[in-house]
Order: structure tokens, then sequence, then C-alpha cells
């Protein structure tokens, strides 16, 4: 099949949507695919890429790459092409940021109440959010294309925002790498991670991976990480990721708040290994790669209702889901229940089960089935 991929920044290193386009176009190719991979920039070269790339520059408007791409597309004429957000032209559409809409709304939540109203009337005049309206209505239009929701919310914001039918979404839930990501990884990093941290074996660690601290929960978990020290119980936080800065941040040992913030790292499973639970009080997250990356290496997580994969998880079984991301009296009732050993091997082994129910090799298939249908549609029409 001749499949083509459509993503801004087709690079591996700088976020969720962009490592999985990258994982699965190497697993497209390696199952016999022809691959093409149409973006406005890409990753460092690498000498055997499976891929056919098309580096599309259009000035730094998205309607302006959206119509480049359109023009590419049409001449390569694929039997599939899959949008991951970028454009319009396509017969697979799958927003990894979930709805624009919908996380809009979410981000509003960041806000007084008494400026949410406001933020709506200005965002309805900035040329911005018009572009993103514009572009949106060409993206869900009703002209026989699928699209993909990571999760059911995403699925539902499809409806709400967008008026989508029902009939033209397919529901297809993120991958894990369950051989990268494992609990095997804790005999290797486990110690020295925490000894870097000044983390001692007894203490409970706490594990958040996220870049726009606001948006994942980061102050709500701060709050909590407090109320329990302030109770004196041995819980500790490393905070991985935020903005990138020009050196290296150094672990702060001893740091009396509990609170470690190490910046962003080339990997993180050395801290999925050195952690005890996973925590992500989100505001928005169409369905979280990292925290099923922390499932598949066993660690229970602990994140909000607005995060498309806590949809997989069993509270008390795997882990729990909050109702409110900035109820930080309830995160740490939650958070102590870990404070047992035999709670977390349990449920570190539930979430290790979970996982290996939602691989790659599933995602694959699902996606398949997606693009037989949508190129058998694209045939009959």
């Amino acid at each position: 099949m001749k499949i083509a991929l459509v993503i801004d920044r087709f690079d591996p290193r700088l976020g969720g949507a962009e490592q999985w386009s990258h994982c699965f176009a190497l697993r497209l190719a390696s199952a016999g695919h022809e691959v093409h991979v149409v973006a406005s920039r890409f990753g460092p070269a690498e000498s055997c890429s499976p891929w056919i790339a098309h580096e599309v520059r259009a000035g730094r408007s998205r309607i302006e790459f959206a119509e480049a791409a359109r023009r590419r597309l049409q001449w390569l004429a694929p039997d599939v092409i899959h949008d991951t957000g970028a454009g319009w032209y396509c017969n697979v559409f799958q927003p990894h940021g979930g709805s624009r809409r919908a996380s809009f709304e979410q981000n509003l939540l960041l806000l007084p109440p008494w400026l949410r109203p406001a933020k709506r009337r200005l965002a309805r005049l900035l040329p911005r959010y018009r572009r993103f309206e514009a572009l949106g209505r060409r993206q869900y239009a009703a002209d026989g294309r699928l699209l993909v929701a990571i999760s059911r919310m995403v699925a539902r914001d499809f409806e709400r925002y967008h008026d989508v039918s029902a009939d033209r979404i397919r529901l297809v839930y993120n991958g894990v790498d369950v051989e990268r990501f494992t609990p095997a990884l804790r005999a290797r990093h486990r110690e020295s991670i925490r000894e870097a941290l000044g983390v001692a074996e007894w203490e409970l660690l706490l594990l958040i991976v996220a870049h726009h601290f606001r948006l994942k929960g980061v102050p709500t978990l701060l709050r909590c990480v407090s109320e329990l020290r302030r109770r004196k119980l041995p819980v500790r936080l490393v905070v991985v990721g935020g903005k990138p800065t020009a050196a290296p941040a150094e672990p702060l040992r001893q740091d009396s708040s509990g609170v470690t913030f190490v910046g962003p790292v080339r990997d993180t499973a050395p801290y999925y290994a050195a952690a005890d639970v996973y925590v992500q009080p989100t505001f928005y997250d169409p369905c979280s790669l990292v925290a099923l990356e922390a499932l598949s290496c066993g660690l229970s997580v602990i994140t909000s209702r607005f995060n498309g994969a806590a949809e997989l998880l069993t509270d008390g079984v795997d882990g729990y889901t909050l109702d409110d991301p900035r109820d930080a009296v309830e995160l740490a009732r939650r958070v102590e229940v870990f404070l047992e050993r035999d709670v977390r091997d349990r449920m570190g082994q539930a979430a290790r089960q979970l996982a290996l129910a939602h691989t790659l090799e599933r995602n694959d298939q699902e996606m398949m089935t997606v693009y037989a249908d949508a190129a058998g549609r694209r045939q009959a029409a």
C-alpha cells in the first residue's frame, strides 16, 4: 500500500505525536508499505530512512502549509493520506492533539472564572484563532474521510465541537512499546537514579513527565506533595520535562520541598524505573503516551478524567482517576494509598497487564483496518 503521513514537524525529539508518527512510519515501512512523509521540517537526517521525505516549505501560516501539502499529495496520489493534524487534504484524519476547540476550553479552566468569557470573545477576534477555525472547518469536512479518535473523550469532542457524525469516527487508542518500557528496567536504573536524586528506598517517589506544567497539573501536584510532607509522610516528587535550558539541570539533592525538577531528558525510561507511582492531574490530554509508558513499566497511574488514557484504568486495580485536576486534597488521598508496599506491587503488576493489552502491534492492526476502510471508500467514490 502507498501511504502518505502528514505532520507539521517530523522529529521524534519533540513530543508524543512526533514520536508516535516516527515509530509508526518505521513499522509501516518494515511491513513492506511504500511510505511518504510530508512535513514542514524534519529532524536530523538518518542515513537509511525507509521512507520518502517531502519537505514542504510554505511560510509560517498553517493554512499555507496545508495548501502546499495538498498540492504535493495530489501529485503523489497515495492509496491512503493519513493526516495527524497539520493539513486538510486526507482520507484519514487523526489529530493527536485532540480537538483544538476542546483543548481551548480546557485551557480556560486555568484562568479565573471571571476572565474566561473575555478570553472567548478575544479569541474570536484574533487572526491566529480565526485561522485555526478556518483550518478546522476543512479538517472535519464531511467529504467521506474517516476520523480517528485516540480516546472516547476525543470522539465526543469531535461530535460536540465539530458536528462529526459517529459513523465517521473510529476509536484507536495509542499503543506502547512493551519491550522498551518494562519493569525489568528497575534492575538497571532504579538504584542509580534514586541515588542521583537523593531519594531513599523507603521513600515514595512520584513522577510526572510534562512540558506544559500548568496544563498537565504540576501546580496541583506540588500542593499535594506539600500537604503530604507537612504531615511528615515520606513522599518525594520528580518532575521531568519543561522548557529546555542552556545547560542540563542538576538534580537538587535534599530539597526540603521534596520536589526535584530535572528538566528535559533524552530518555525517560530510567525515571519510570526509579519511580513508584506516575501522577498526571492534567486538564487536557487526548491519550497520554507517557501514562501508557508508565503503565508498561509497572507503575500505577493517577490521572484526571480529562486524560483519554484514564478510560483504560480501573480505580483501585491499576490506578485512579480524579474528577477535578485542581483537587490537591483528593489527589493526596489517592497518593497516600501507595505508601503501602503491597498495594504498589499489586497495582503495579495490574498496570503492566493493562499495558500488554495495548501494544504497538495492536495499534498497528487497528490502524490498518482503518486504512483498508478508507482506501475502499476512496475507490468506491
